[in-house]
């Protein structure tokens, strides 16, 4: 479905888990992020892009090499990829093998094929920038959740968009490294002194449309990171820093991980 709409951009919002995907028209290009994620879904996104695209040029980026966020791959592959530089080491068969279990698992038929995207544009460095005419994407290298995240900033339109960072729905989500996390999130300050932000899209949950609640998010999920630590340090109980979400039962087992991720670091520390 349709969560947010304007005469630039469109934020499309997954049935599940809330996981957003953005199709963006400038003068200069057509812009699509992590197209994701059932397949009528997809083909909605599709839909759009060939309604608006004109003779205008497709990028596609992905924000994370999370399977979720790469499924609509194969429905876009006369696009520019722009990814992490990082997605040549990600092991390819895994992921596609993740996408098939899905939609074995639920039944599900797609009219494109299952792929991993094959990156065009690889981003290695910090604000490494790339020039489309009139239209400006800023990346910013954003380890922690996966190794291989980045921020993207389209001007001039104004949007960050963040992947698996700064949602409203879901705590922090470590598969990499809390220390990494918490320099990603350093960064968002950053971002908000270095572009004129006027949304931000997280991979899942609500689009921000102020930087106040941007600072908000940034805010509770370094203090989740900082608690989580406390509560090892101190062996003291930890449900309370979830209870509070929406779907904090299905959250629990990420929560449990994210614990033992940072019971290994702290322990790793300890020992050096």
């Amino acid at each position: 479905m349709i969560q947010f709409q304007n005469e630039h951009f469109t934020v499309f919002e997954s049935q599940l888990y809330k996981t957003t995907s953005v199709v963006a028209k400038t003068r200069d290009c057509i812009i699509v992020v992590d197209p994701n994620l059932l397949p009528k879904e997809v083909e909605e996104i599709r839909q759009t892009v060939n309604k608006i695209r004109g003779n205008l040029p497709i990028y596609v980026i992905y924000t994370h090499s999370d399977w979720d966020h790469l499924i609509g791959s194969g429905a876009f592959l006369d696009a520019t990829v722009i990814a992490s530089h990082l997605f040549a080491k990600v092991n390819q068969h895994d992921v596609i093998e993740q996408m098939k279990q899905f939609d074995d698992k639920y039944y599900l038929d797609r009219n494109y094929p299952i792929t991993f995207p094959q990156v065009d544009i690889p981003i290695s460095r910090e604000r490494h920038t790339a020039k489309i005419g009139g239209t400006t994407l800023t990346f910013y290298q954003a380890p922690g959740h996966t190794n291989d995240g980045i921020f993207t900033v389209i001007e001039p339109l104004g949007i960050l968009v963040a992947g698996d960072y700064l949602s409203d729905v879901e705590f922090p989500f470590i598969y990499d490294s809390s220390f990494l996390y918490d320099l990603t999130l350093q960064k968002v300050d950053t971002i908000l002194n270095n572009h004129r932000i006027q949304y931000l899209v997280p991979g899942h949950g609500h689009i921000a449309t102020n930087t106040e609640e941007i600072r908000k998010r940034k805010e509770e999920s370094k203090r989740y990171i900082q608690e989580i630590r406390n509560s090892i340090k101190t062996d003291t109980n930890s449900q309370h820093l979830i209870s509070h979400y929406s779907y904090w039962r299905e959250l629990n087992f990420s929560h449990e991980e994210n614990l033992a991720l940072v019971k290994r670091e702290l322990n790793n520390q300890k020992k050096k």
